[in-house]
């Protein structure tokens, strides 16, 4: 565990189930060593809306969540939707973030077996969502993505390459953490 400066707020983009946000609650707390909170659900921005692509820009939603923020704030903002994401550029992403911001977006969607035609895990589904989570709030504190398989900092281009990383950072990744949050 890492002791982080400010607190992360969990904002639901539309209904995503509280076993959800409170399971990602508790476990950001611990990898972070600082206080998270669930904010109140937002609706989904509909200028995010693609509909050639049936997906949503997580660019946009970024830009909408941003009014959340005031200057000098240390506090961390991570989007929760049940939506299929997508940058430019990319088929899909499981999230984005903010490089050394305060901003960050994750989907739930991907990480679902059933978006596979595979029946649910809700175990699985869950430890996805917590390294999708810690990856992107990763890149909030400052990190960049690591060439260690296993580091949580590993960037997934696939659900086998999330699958395959562990929740936690690897010690060079730890070690960066540590440094930037003193920092901040």
């Amino acid at each position: 565990m890492v002791r982080t400066k400010g607190k992360i707020t969990l904002m639901p983009i539309g209904n995503i189930q509280r076993w959800v946000l409170e399971s990602l609650r508790e476990q950001l707390e611990k990898t972070f060593g600082c206080p998270a909170e669930i904010q109140e659900a937002i609706k989904l921005p509909e200028g995010a809306y693609n509909r050639r692509r049936n997906q949503y820009h997580s660019t946009q939603i970024l830009e909408r969540i941003r009014i959340f923020i005031k200057p000098g704030n240390q506090k961390r903002v991570l989007a929760i939707a049940d939506v299929d994401l997508y940058v430019s550029g990319l088929n899909f992403v499981f999230g984005e973030a903010e490089l050394g911001g305060h901003l960050a977006v994750i989907s739930l969607t991907r990480l679902r077996q059933s978006f596979y035609g595979r029946p649910e895990n809700k175990t699985l589904f869950m430890e996805r969502a917590v390294k999708e989570a810690v990856h992107e709030l990763g890149h909030v504190y400052g990190l960049v993505h690591c060439p260690d398989r296993e580091c949580v900092m590993h960037f997934s281009n696939s659900l086998m390459d999330t699958d395959q990383k562990k929740s936690s950072f690897c010690l060079r990744c730890q070690e960066e953490l540590e440094k930037l949050s003193l920092q901040r």
